[in-house]
């Protein structure tokens, strides 16, 4: 079981921010990514479809020996994670990306938050739900940026037009007075710069890539779990090849990967 890689999905390259940070915190681990670019952005499905779609990957995961699934995906982690524990809770161990991040902000003492996310995800109201069950008299500000996810996959990062964008959205007067701003999808830390650029780095700008592998590092210790073998092999998987994909796989990973198409739709 230790040699066993740490099973990861997303529906496109927003999952490999929180793969780059596993590998930084738990370098001898193995990893298998799945992408599943042919649906993307899952943030316009319906809550049906992206159920459906979790299932497949994590069976698929599941059938390359995951020792773990981790549901790289807010809109995933929203639609689908329930389900997924309600049926694969006797197969493996599944952690999400949102339970995490409202633990952490348990830890802190905001009055006012922003989120911003996919569609799927901020109509779900499971951030908002969630963080009002810890702490009732924090004011939750959820906002749909839809835009971003597409933005992000096209490659369109750091020059006029993701500027632009962004500051369509944070310009909004719903966020004005936030100390701090959940990024609700694992795309947007991509550009957590530009946005912590746009506050003037004065706003605690939050995703979820480090909390959540500082979790995942305590559930391995915990199930006694760490890969001890000296032997790391990672794999990554797309539904879609895009060139995009590759070529922010390769900055994460900083070099050749081993990226095949998986057609686990058929």
């Amino acid at each position: 079981m230790k040699e066993q890689p740490i099973g990861i999905f997303d529906s496109g390259v927003g999952g490999l921010t929180v793969a780059h940070a596993i590998k930084q915190i738990l370098p001898d681990e193995s990893l298998i990514y799945f992408g599943d670019t042919a649906h993307l952005p899952y943030g316009d499905k319906s809550a049906e479809s992206i159920r459906f779609y979790s299932h497949r990957i994590t069976e698929f995961l599941l059938e390359h020996n995951s020792k773990v699934v981790l549901v790289a995906c807010n809109t995933a982690s929203a639609s689908a994670f329930d389900s997924l524990k309600e049926e694969f809770k006797d197969k493996t161990i599944l952690i999400d990306v949102i339970d995490p991040i409202v633990n952490y902000l348990g830890t802190r003492h905001f009055n006012k938050i922003g989120v911003i996310g996919t569609k799927r995800t901020i109509s779900s109201c499971t951030y908002e739900n969630k963080i009002k069950e810890k702490s009732p008299s924090t004011s939750v500000i959820s906002m749909a940026t839809p835009l971003l996810v597409p933005m992000i996959e096209e490659g369109f990062i750091f020059d006029d037009i993701s500027n632009a964008i962004i500051r369509s959205y944070l310009t909004n007067e719903s966020l004005s007075g936030i100390q701090a701003l959940i990024l609700g999808c694992t795309h947007y830390p991509i550009i957590k710069n530009q946005i912590s650029k746009f506050f003037n780095f004065n706003v605690e700008v939050i995703d979820s890539a480090r909390i959540v592998s500082m979790i995942l590092r305590e559930t391995l210790e915990k199930n006694h779990l760490l890969n001890d073998s000296g032997i790391v092999k990672d794999q990554f998987f797309i539904s879609d090849y895009t060139d995009y994909f590759e070529k922010i796989a390769k900055m994460f990973f900083e070099g050749e990967i081993n990226l095949k198409k998986a057609d686990i739709w058929s």
